[in-house]
């Protein structure tokens, strides 16, 4: 079964994930952006997009890898990544789907005021690449095909966590961290994300 979290930048993707992998025992946290960072790092500079999604090896490699993985993994595999363009999408999640393979798909969905909120906690400022990705990704998510979607402006990343596995029929291991922990597993989860 592969869980894929959607949403804009600053909508907790990484958070939600990592603590779904924290409480799903033998499950596989998978990161389609490693993909784009090794095309961008092994292609030309004049032929360089500036969004690897663009690249349809990107598209192909991300879903031969996921097709691959849960082909011989029988635990949850869990995807961040946003994605908002449909096409793309059904080209790896759809295509997954139709090859008989289980995705459950969620599309984080938060206020712009939110998401610029949570950006700004991480050091992010209004004018920053993800900040202005913020008004295309909550458009592009609210299609339909991006279903389900889960309103987190007021939901701590436990009950999004919690939310998620309900749907996909999941059950979690109780989280007996102390709120120390819990801030400290979520600095460290939030540390992990930045890319040099």
């Amino acid at each position: 079964m592969i869980i894929w979290v959607n949403g804009a930048f600053g909508s907790g993707k990484s958070q939600t994930t990592h603590e779904l992998h924290r409480r799903i025992p033998g499950s596989f946290l998978y990161d389609p952006e490693n993909a784009g960072y090794f095309i961008r790092k092994n292609v030309p500079p004049s032929t360089a997009l500036d969004d690897f999604q663009d690249y349809p090896m990107w598209r192909e490699s991300n879903y031969g890898m996921l097709n691959y993985i849960s082909g011989k993994f029988d635990g949850v595999i869990l995807v961040p990544m946003t994605i908002v363009n449909p096409v793309y999408f059904d080209e790896i999640v759809g295509r997954l789907r139709r090859d008989n393979r289980t995705v459950h798909h969620f599309a984080l969905c938060a206020s712009k005021e939110t998401l610029l909120k949570r950006l700004r906690s991480r050091g992010e400022g209004p004018n920053s690449w993800a900040a202005r990705q913020i008004d295309r990704c909550r458009g592009g998510l609210s299609q339909e095909v991006f279903q389900h979607h889960v309103d987190t402006d007021f939901l701590t990343i436990g009950e999004v966590s919690e939310g998620i596995a309900a749907i996909a029929g999941i059950q979690l291991l109780p989280d007996n961290r102390s709120a120390i922990r819990k801030k400290a597993d979520r600095l460290l989860t939030q540390l992990k994300q930045i890319r040099f």
